[in-house]
């Protein structure tokens, strides 16, 4: 049976740094169309889950693909998914349009693309402005625009909240319940339980890389 496009498959992971077992036999599937919420407590093993999702962290055991495939065997993964991790980083100097431009040219996507998704996430008024000024929050909005740009059908976001005001949790939740309802794919992380039952269809939840309880 072939995965659908946006299908998220996590089976038997783990990963081992010396002696930490940072995952250990971690397995759930995310499936489009939904808001799926991997929460566990800082340290739990979210982010070197997703990392490994991403291709950025080989594992020791198991596998993790998305739509059939890991993620370094996706022809155009711009265009497929579109991620930020906890780390993500901008250059301070330059403009978040600039920054975003520099991307997309990466990617092949055309210049007005950064317009077109810094307004989606509500910096159009602010895309000329260097990203040293910026707030965390405010970073938080671009690194979704930046994972927005190649129009993915999966969403891998690592606590996006963070920095956030009460209004731009909200609009956060909107967007991504919005996004999950044309039929894409949203995972989202977060050590706050409380704030991702409001948003999320399903939750996977781990602690010392384990799973718990869904």
């Amino acid at each position: 049976m072939v995965d659908p496009p946006g299908r998220i498959v996590v089976s038997g992971l783990s990963k081992r740094f010396g002696e930490i077992r940072a995952v250990d036999g971690l397995s759930f599937v995310v499936e489009p169309g939904s808001v799926t919420g991997f929460l566990g407590p800082n340290g739990a093993g979210k982010t070197t889950t997703l990392r490994m999702l991403l291709g950025l962290v080989t594992p020791t055991a198991g596998t993790a693909t998305i739509g059939g495939s890991r993620y370094a065997e996706i022809p155009t993964p711009t265009r497929a998914v579109g991620a930020v991790l906890e780390s993500a980083s901008f250059h301070p100097a330059r403009t978040a349009r600039n920054h975003l431009r520099v991307y997309a040219a990466a990617a092949g996507l055309p210049d007005d693309r950064a317009d077109a998704v810094l307004g989606l996430v509500g910096l159009a008024d602010s895309a000329r402005r260097k990203v040293r000024g910026y707030s965390l929050g405010m970073r938080q909005r671009l690194g979704l625009a930046f994972a927005l740009l190649g129009d993915p059908q999966v969403l891998i976001l690592d606590e996006p909240a963070n920095g956030l005001d009460p209004e731009g949790i909200r609009w956060l939740r909107g967007f991504l319940r919005s996004y999950a309802d044309a039929g894409r794919t949203v995972l989202v992380s977060s050590h706050l339980l409380g704030e991702r039952e409001e948003a999320a269809d399903r939750m996977v939840i781990i602690s010392r890389g384990r799973r718990r309880r869904s």
